[in-house]
């Protein structure tokens, strides 16, 4: 098992068991996690515990392990952008899938339902060697979080945000994709965005 999973962040039950017996592999990954040797994070979702493991998960590879299909976005992906200032004890996704929190010994999952049709405008980044994460582009995170808040696009929310490092916010995304969403909501919130992107660039409005 060591040779065929120590590398990966975590792993699912059906891919041990592949061309194994699947009922003995379950059995066997309960006892494994009874003694401490794997850590249970969802139904059918393991991560080696320490020692055992040869890479350290990254959070944001678990959040897309833990809910396909999913991207990491909201208050996470602005953060670890460095628009915002805060930390986020969470790692905050969205999904096609029903809403949920989900509670590992690695940590706290909140994913948030979006349509289908606004479930675009993320990427696939490398976070460290061998493990990927689906992130949303800078200006999808902004819009997520604008679009599940009540008022996201005032500008009195906007400021509360104190968003920051604004030159990662490219104003042609965020109007091609507020367009692309066709939501009033955030083609009014570009306006009051590309406002205060232009007032850090010292752009007389």
């Amino acid at each position: 098992m060591l040779k065929k999973v120590g590398g990966l962040p975590c792993f699912t039950t059906r891919f041990l068991a592949a061309g194994e017996n699947l009922s003995q592999i379950r059995l066997q990954l309960n006892r494994w996690v009874k003694n401490g040797r794997l850590i249970r994070l969802n139904k059918g979702l393991y991560a080696l515990s320490d020692p055992y493991r040869k890479v350290k998960p990254e959070p944001f590879a678990i959040a897309n392990a833990l809910k396909p299909p999913s991207y990491v976005s909201l208050q996470s992906a602005l953060s670890w952008y460095g628009l915002i200032p805060e930390f986020t004890p969470a790692v905050t996704s969205v999904t096609t899938a029903r809403p949920q929190i989900i509670e590992t010994p690695l940590g706290r999952y909140e994913y948030r339902h979006i349509s289908r049709e606004l479930f675009w405008g993320y990427q696939q980044i490398e976070l460290s060697q061998n493990q990927f994460s689906f992130i949303a582009m800078p200006a999808k995170a902004l819009l997520d979080l604008l679009y599940f808040t009540a008022g996201g696009e005032r500008t009195e929310f906007l400021e509360e945000l104190r968003l920051q490092n604004l030159e990662k916010l490219d104003k042609g995304d965020l109007k091609r994709f507020a367009e692309k969403s066709k939501n009033s909501k955030l083609l009014r919130a570009v306006s009051n965005i590309e406002k205060i992107i232009d007032a850090g660039e010292g752009i007389e409005l």
